[in-house]
């Protein structure tokens, strides 16, 4: 519309107009700029050596840190396991010595896994990683991305540390609602456990979440917008889908288990959805390109190629 034909138009009108063309120049410009992040699992500095020493995590722990000072990331989130034995203050202080090299621009994001807090946590092993390492669950912002840090050992064996896993669960339903509430584009949960690695209903396992919780809590996830729930845990890589949720079960930047390697994932995160591959060391790229990828191109029918792409005809059998 021409400034012209706006300002013919009656008075009346012109204002309800503004409105309603300030409205769509809002909801296009909020379209979210793309980001990505990445996801670290299980460091666990000790298990390699059964705790002798910390060398080999060391080593790769250097690595990832230093390769995200090189892609700059949205942030970073270590999931779970960051030592292996909670009671071994030198595990704990390497860990935080090479965690404070990533640059001060870049946020770190680490929650706690079994052997942070134990299989069966307590009040005292509780208190013990949040003097550490801080808070055991908690929320953040990133551009579009809401996410939602969780204890998983607290969920999967509560009876020790009652209390605090009634609080984790009241506070994860209020904000999950809040999340359902504003409409928020990405809402993600991380966490240590995954709640299932190829099934919603395969058994319980060490390396799974309790059978019982999972479609309770998963169904919630899914009312409330949740698409992905990043875990590790199982040191190795999979994936698998409980109607839109996507379970991703990340592999060990540590010692891997069951043939797989150690690595990272970098998760992108668009308008249209995220994405997410799974690097082992030697393959990193230099560089994450956030452009969207192209479709190809769609087939010309026969009738629409030139002449020369048409397949040739058959020659009529005399």
């Amino acid at each position: 519309m021409t400034m012209k034909l706006f300002l013919d138009l009656p008075r009346w009108l012109q204002w309800p107009l503004c409105c309603v063309l300030l409205i769509l120049g809002l909801t296009k410009a909020e379209a979210a700029e793309p980001l990505f992040f990445i996801q670290l699992s299980d460091p666990q500095f000790g298990f390699c050596a059964k705790n002798a020493d910390s060398l080999q995590e060391t080593a790769n722990f250097e690595f990832a840190i230093a390769t995200a000072n090189r892609l700059k990331p949205a942030f970073v989130i270590v999931t779970g396991d960051l030592v292996n034995k909670a009671d071994e203050k030198g595990q704990a202080d390497e860990y935080l010595r090479i965690a404070a090299k990533l640059d001060r621009s870049i946020p770190l994001y680490q929650l706690p896994g079994n052997h942070d807090v134990g299989n069966d946590p307590t009040p005292e092993s509780i208190a013990a990683y949040t003097a550490r390492f801080g808070r055991n669950y908690y929320s953040f912002r990133s551009g579009p991305v809401i996410g939602l840090v969780l204890d998983s050992s607290l969920m999967r064996s509560p009876k020790g540390a009652a209390k605090q896993a009634a609080e984790q669960e009241t506070w994860l339903k209020a904000e999950l609602e809040k999340a359902r509430r504003e409409n928020v584009r990405h809402v993600i949960v991380f966490q240590h456990h995954p709640w299932f690695v190829e099934s919603i209903d395969e058994p319980d396992e060490y390396h799974n979440m309790l059978r019982q919780q999972r479609r309770p809590l998963l169904d919630l996830f899914q009312q409330c917008g949740v698409t992905h729930v990043f875990a590790g845990h199982y040191h190795a890589n999979a994936t698998a889908r409980y109607g839109a949720l996507e379970m991703v079960t990340t592999g060990a930047i540590g010692k891997p288990l069951r043939k797989d390697v150690s690595g990272l994932r970098i998760v992108i995160v668009r308008d249209t959805g995220i994405e997410h591959r799974f690097y082992h060391m030697g393959e990193i790229p230099n560089r994450i390109d956030l452009t969207a990828a192209k479709k190809p191109a769609a087939k010309k029918p026969a009738a629409m190629r030139p002449a020369a792409m048409r397949p040739a005809a058959k020659a009529s059998a005399k």
